[in-house]
């Protein structure tokens, strides 16, 4: 069957909605783009060059655009996740499927909300569950859903947020303070690592959360002696310290460019003195890293009991020297262990008979040859990005979508996980009771 573009309004024409919507120019029989809604009068403009539409599909908000009734057959909501709910339900009470960025809620009754709202309109609405789509988990999933190391008895999944990362995003950028984007670091940076999990152990539902974690190193009593208030303006450190915004974003302008730069949208080809003038000025990506409002955490650890009897954990550690996404499945026959940045994983097989390595298992090693950018700092995810968009056509069209696919209703697991950890949390960790349904 010979199908045309799917057609789709951009919701939110930031980062993430940009990138999901390139898959209209690289593959045009998949994808039309034939709006957008954004209060940013520029980026609305960016978007109608970019994409070839005319004015009259240019809206300021999701309320505008719902107003008209159905314009396309989808919106893609890249929209900031405190405000998911606003911009979400009327579109979607207005007949439009959707691609919806992760996290889709920020808390346990918006997501039902929102689940409700998909339900009773049968909305097909897929989340971006992007890590899903690397080669490097879906190669994994393969192999644990073909049975290759039998029943899942542990899963362990790890996190390290590089410095660069944790201090541009989780202590001067827009998910450092939770009373500001009312989302917590687990919920922002980890709902993929949850639903990783979640996703590996689908023949199981988790049933039980208890987590600890706290902010341990951005804080004012750990700012170096004489440090000041901003890097660039009062700070004698600032050719020295390893989180001047000088030696993380003047040295490497390109690195989270699209954060740290956004307001310079309006300028072509922004110069280097445009950037030190907006570092020097108000932008909250000059201030000292130990000074900032940031109160989510930089640390945390989840431990997940399921139904089966398995266990699994999740370990997230801000400023690290590097970037890091570890997992280790073990079955009961044999197990799965990798590192994501290193695109490689291993299959390793319990064998006793003697010609197996060491007398004990057997071991492959799968190396996926991916290369560039594993974690959105230029942003790529490892080639996921791409694969989701084209998966969500097929969603879209009705075709059968990929092992990776996950519907709002596939979400909720991670999700809920995620919200009943952070409660946990702030509880001492005193073991809190899943409830899916």
């Amino acid at each position: 069957m010979e199908y045309k573009p799917v057609t789709a309004i951009i919701v939110g024409a930031g980062h993430r909605s940009m990138v999901y919507s390139k898959l209209a120019l690289t593959n045009p029989e998949l994808l039309k783009i034939v709006g957008v809604a954004d209060p940013d009068p520029i980026r609305r403009k960016k978007c109608r060059e970019l994409y070839g539409f005319g004015e009259d599909m240019c809206f300021e908000n999701a309320n505008a655009l719902a107003a008209k009734g159905k314009l396309a057959d989808t919106v893609i909501n890249g929209t900031m996740d405190e405000v998911h709910i606003e911009t979400s339900v009327p579109l979607l009470n207005a007949g439009y499927d959707m691609l919806l960025e992760k996290p889709f809620a920020v808390n346990e009754e918006e997501m039902r909300t929102l689940v409700d709202c998909a339900r009773q309109n049968h909305s097909k609405v897929m989340i971006c569950h992007v890590l899903r789509y690397t080669p490097f988990y879906y190669g994994i999933k393969e192999r644990i859903a073909a049975g290759e190391i039998g029943d899942i008895i542990n899963i362990q999944t790890l996190e390290h947020v590089s410095y660069h990362h944790l201090s541009t995003s989780y202590v001067r950028g827009k998910w450092a303070n939770s009373q500001k984007c009312h989302t917590s670091m687990l919920l922002a940076k980890c709902c993929h690592d949850l639903d990783i999990m979640m996703w590996m152990m689908a023949e199981t539902k988790p049933t039980a959360v208890s987590s600890f974690g706290g902010k341990f190193q951005f804080k004012p009593e750990n700012a170096p002696a004489g440090a000041g208030t901003r890097c660039m303006v009062d700070c004698p450190l600032v050719d020295t310290c390893r989180y001047s915004c000088k030696r993380l974003y003047i040295d490497h302008p390109d690195r989270w460019s699209f954060y740290v730069w956004d307001k310079l949208e309006g300028i072509e080809n922004p110069t280097i003195e445009d950037k030190i003038h907006l570092l020097k000025g108000d932008s909250p990506y000059g201030r000292c890293i130990y000074k900032c409002d940031n109160d989510v955490v930089d640390h945390q650890s989840v431990m997940v009991q399921f139904a089966s009897g398995a266990t699994g954990t999740h370990n997230m550690v801000g400023g690290s020297s590097a970037p890091l996404r570890r997992i280790h499945i073990i079955g009961t026959k044999g197990e799965i262990y990798g590192n994501f940045e290193e695109s490689k994983f291993y299959v390793s097989k319990i064998d006793p008979s003697p010609d197996a390595h060491n007398g004990e298992c057997q071991i492959e090693e799968v190396d996926l040859n991916v290369k560039g950018d594993m974690v959105g700092a230029y942003g790529g995810h490892g080639g996921g990005d791409e694969r989701l968009a084209a998966d969500f056509v097929q969603f879209v069209r009705g075709e059968k979508p990929s092992l990776a696919c996950t519907s709002i209703f596939d979400s909720v697991a991670g999700h809920l996980c995620v919200y009943l950890a952070d409660e946990s949390r702030t509880h001492g960790g005193q073991p809190v009771a899943v409830h899916l349904d």
